[in-house]
């Protein structure tokens, strides 16, 4: 995690987000509703296939709003969430495997797992500072796949092989297909992070962290125990991109350490930005091109899917350097929400 709260140059994320973000109160609403309608309703007109890609759309949206809850107020920046999305995968797929316990109830223990991880290693590393402490989060990516390959934990992890986990099946005799009901369980839980997230910010430790990313002197100043918040935050965003892990275990069925590399990390730290920082709904949006872009991609070129992606993103940040809150905002102020 790298603190870019006392940074005051035009490449500072954090800089562009106004202490409490709104976008207008009777547009967000109107937009809101739209959007969980189509939601909802979607997977009626829509094959297996591309319910199940809806799904990992929302899982990633998940774990991108994990990410942009840290950045969006503490003014840090996490190159290191993929291992915690590891954390939640690994741990649904244990429990799973090895105790039979029911599969939303490996969502909780995934975010407690994820919890203690994040704050035990956001503690230490709040010793660090600059390039020093974006290095400690890069270095968490790019161990954590070695480490799931130990042999000492081979036999919980499955090693180089990976673990599957059985499917689950719609509950209740409900007559919807197991892979919507994956799709609206994945929902559910998205909403419910959601609100909590929007709760949190607007919560005495949410305001904390506000102070902290916003100047970090002051809020010391006044009171705010640094350290606490940053760590409390930096706990809270790991155990929800645990909770992400644990989902897409469940959803994809197969956990593998190839899963989870560095470029993972990215991919949620691109999906952040293009989302926009400090824009929970823009999760949503961000997850959307991490997500369907590659494919779009492919079917442009397959040799060179990886060139059209990058020109793609430089495209985006170009022409909205905010990301989508930047269209958000326009449309506000076009419609006169206030």
């Amino acid at each position: 995690m790298m603190d870019i709260g006392n940074t005051s140059t035009r490449t500072d994320p954090s800089a562009a987000i106004p202490a409490r973000p709104g976008i207008g109160a009777r547009f967000n609403v109107i937009v809101t509703i739209v959007l969980l309608l189509v939601l909802v309703f979607a997977p009626a007109f829509a094959k297996n296939f591309f319910v199940f890609q809806m799904t990992l759309w929302l899982i990633y949206a998940i774990a991108i709003l994990a990410l942009n809850l840290l950045t969006g107020s503490s003014g840090q920046v996490s190159l290191g969430h993929s291992a915690f999305y590891a954390i939640g995968a690994y741990t649904a797929a244990i429990l799973l495997n090895e105790t039979g316990l029911n599969y939303v109830l490996t969502l909780p223990v995934a975010a407690l797992f994820g919890f203690v991880a994040g704050f035990l290693f956001g503690f230490p590393a709040l010793r660090l500072t600059g390039v020093a402490l974006a290095m400690a989060t890069f270095a968490l990516a790019v161990a954590t796949p070695a480490i799931i390959k130990l042999h000492v934990f081979e036999e919980w992890t499955g090693g180089v092989q990976g673990l599957f986990v059985d499917k689950p099946r719609a509950p209740f005799g409900l007559p919807i297909s197991d892979d919507a009901w994956l799709y609206y369980l994945t929902l559910a839980v998205g909403v419910l992070v959601f609100l909590f997230g929007l709760s949190l910010l607007n919560s005495r430790t949410g305001r904390a962290c506000l102070a902290l990313r916003d100047n970090p002197i002051a809020a010391s100043a006044m009171g705010v125990n640094v350290a606490l918040y940053k760590t409390l935050i930096f706990g809270v965003s790991a155990a929800i991109a645990s909770i992400a892990g644990a989902l897409s275990a469940i959803a994809i069925q197969f956990v593998a350490v190839d899963s989870f590399t560095f470029h993972l990390a990215i991919l949620l730290f691109v999906g952040m930005v293009v989302g926009g920082i400090g824009w929970l709904p823009g999760s949503l949006v961000g997850a959307a091109f991490v997500v369907f872009v590659p494919n779009i991609a492919d079917g442009i070129s397959q040799g060179l899917s990886g060139a059209v992606f990058g020109g793609l993103l430089l495209l985006v940040i170009f022409v909205l350097p905010n990301g989508a809150k930047q269209i958000a905002t326009w449309l506000s102020a076009q419609f006169g929400a206030k």
